[in-house]
């Protein structure tokens, strides 16, 4: 129970990694907030899972590009839970692309649900935090970002600008004893990792030592205990979860 007591949102619940970050940040005793956009069916089984382990659970309909939503959504977390103690900005998307075929359209996706929502709720969240003068973000990146790998460059390019978020934001929330840090996963077996072409899939495992692609509990795992007390001297870090590549 690292997280006894402990008041989180979670963004894109729903995900692969957001519905384990939910299921496992609710088992080491935290309430959760969650946003989703589409998948309605989706967010009641995580809703099931959190009130499985008897935790409080909030869903809300809300994409995070949508500022007065995800205003209005921060307030109502607020009201129920009195606090948030943990920000995961886990929401994102991909799209496996040449660069040729990428149309503007495209990159300006790409860079709006991974960095711009990353920032818009960001900015809502710390206000809170700040007042409070405590708390800690978790931003979810990509070794897509950090490695030379055959991957969609719109993607790389977005993924890359989360670590320049994190290690700007740790240094000028620090006066405030809120911690900031990413986590890198590699190549999972679900929610993204389900669209690398077999090419690509073949080099990623003749590189890494683990030998298979991660599982989003495994990540999750490791982000619980990075937003727990028991973390407290890891700030601006980039934590790498690639099987060893």
């Amino acid at each position: 129970m690292i997280l006894k007591n402990k008041k989180a949102l979670i963004t894109g619940g729903t995900g692969a990694i957001g519905e384990k970050l939910c299921e496992i940040f609710s088992r080491e005793g935290a309430d959760i907030a969650f946003n989703y956009e589409k998948n309605e069916k989706k967010a009641e089984k995580v809703l099931a899972a959190i009130k499985k382990n008897k935790k409080q659970g909030l869903a809300f309909k809300c994409s995070v590009l949508d500022a007065p939503g995800i205003e209005k959504m921060t307030a109502e977390i607020i009201s129920k839970f009195s606090r948030i103690d943990i920000l995961v900005n886990n929401a994102g998307t991909t799209q496996v692309l040449p660069l040729p075929l990428i149309e503007e359209e495209d990159w300006d996706r790409m860079m709006a649900i991974n960095v711009k929502g990353m920032f818009l709720v960001t900015k809502e969240v710390v206000r809170r935090m700040i007042a409070r003068k405590s708390g800690v973000i978790l931003n979810i990146g990509s070794i897509a970002g950090l490695r030379l790998l055959e991957v969609p460059v719109h993607y790389a390019a977005a993924k890359a600008a989360v670590q320049g978020f994190t290690i700007s934001l740790a240094k000028e929330l620090s006066r405030y004893n809120i911690r900031v840090n990413t986590v890198s996963p590699g190549m999972l077996d679900s929610g993204v990792g389900t669209n690398v072409p077999e090419k690509q899939y073949k080099e990623y495992m003749k590189y890494c030592t683990a030998g298979r692609p991660g599982k989003p509990e495994e990540v999750a795992h490791f982000a619980a205990f990075l937003c727990s007390d028991q973390a407290q001297y890891i700030n601006a870090q980039n934590m790498i979860i690639d099987g060893g590549l």
